[in-house]
């Protein structure tokens, strides 16, 4: 027959205790900081990658009518001389 060591198994149950407590406090600095990281981004003007991919395809086709015009004008300018 095994004999229970009172010390041990109190010992045991502090730690169990100890690791849950540890974990809710890692879940709640966990949150704390997603929050504190949201609301600085909220008070930042920083855009979605969706918008910046957007803007970016606009500013890729004003340049290829930039350089098409361009051409344009040149060959229009050779046409006249």
């Amino acid at each position: 027959m095994q004999t229970r060591n009172k010390i041990l198994d109190d010992l045991s149950q502090l730690m169990t205790n100890a690791m849950g407590v540890a974990q809710g406090a890692r879940t709640e600095a966990e949150t704390a900081f997603q929050s504190m990281l949201d609301r600085w981004l909220a008070e930042h003007d920083f855009v979605t990658r969706e918008e910046f991919d957007a803007v970016r395809a606009m500013a890729r086709k004003a340049r290829e009518e930039n350089e098409a015009l361009k051409a344009r004008i040149e060959a229009l300018e050779q046409a006249s001389k």
